[in-house]
């Protein structure tokens, strides 16, 4: 009589399933996410990963939790993109290469800024790294201005104006997109600079989760 035994998946092969799923769900939110935001509809993002919807629940019990799984990977670039911009000797000149990079980033992934304003109960990592990436940007902001690079008058809320800009151009995809971004930046960046700065009318009062309205 044939060992029945012998057909049942191992242990080890049931987990390499999961995970295998898993990167297929992540991978799948990714895309999905990149290319028509966060709204996207679970199912689509199952159908599109070839699992069953009550698969993507047992690797991802809430929307929520895959939304903030499928952006950390981003979430912890962005950080490092300040991080780096901090670490630069010039701070103009990393001023300006993370606003070049954030913008770039905006750009080609729909769903990444609308993650990172997005409140998720209970996704305490996300929050802090968000909260890491806001605190480095504003001392990038004031590293600038002490350097002489960024003109006196810039507010934080010239970020919210400038990315709501960006997403604005940015319509386009893949290339399109990301040439459009590179050029609007580019033209910021030059009226952001301290040298030759004409007053301005006072700043809108604006923080970044006004861009997801």
């Amino acid at each position: 009589m044939p060992d029945q035994t012998s057909h049942k998946p191992s242990g080890e092969s049931l987990r390499a399933d999961a995970r295998e799923n898993r990167e297929r769900i992540l991978r799948a939110a990714r895309e999905a996410f990149a290319a028509q935001g966060i709204d996207v509809p679970v199912a689509a993002v199952a159908r599109r990963a070839g699992v069953g919807v009550a698969t993507l629940y047992r690797r991802f019990p809430t929307r929520d939790a895959l939304v903030t799984e499928a952006f950390a990977e981003e979430l912890t670039h962005c950080v490092s993109v300040l991080d780096e911009g901090l670490a630069d000797p010039d701070p103009w000149r990393g001023f300006c290469t993370v606003i070049e990079q954030v913008c770039l980033m905006q750009a080609v992934d729909r769903g990444f800024t609308q993650a990172f304003l997005t409140e998720f109960p209970g996704q305490a990592g996300f929050a802090f790294e968000r909260t890491r990436a806001e605190e480095r940007l504003a001392l990038l902001v004031q590293r600038a201005k002490d350097a002489g690079g960024l003109r006196r008058d810039f507010d934080p809320s010239d970020i919210t104006l400038l990315l709501l800009a960006n997403c604005g151009v940015a319509v386009g995809s893949g290339e399109e997109a990301a040439a459009a971004s590179r050029r609007l930046a580019a033209y910021l960046l030059h009226a952001f600079r301290a040298d030759g700065a004409t007053p301005l009318p006072p700043p809108a009062s604006l923080g970044l989760r006004d861009i997801a309205q």
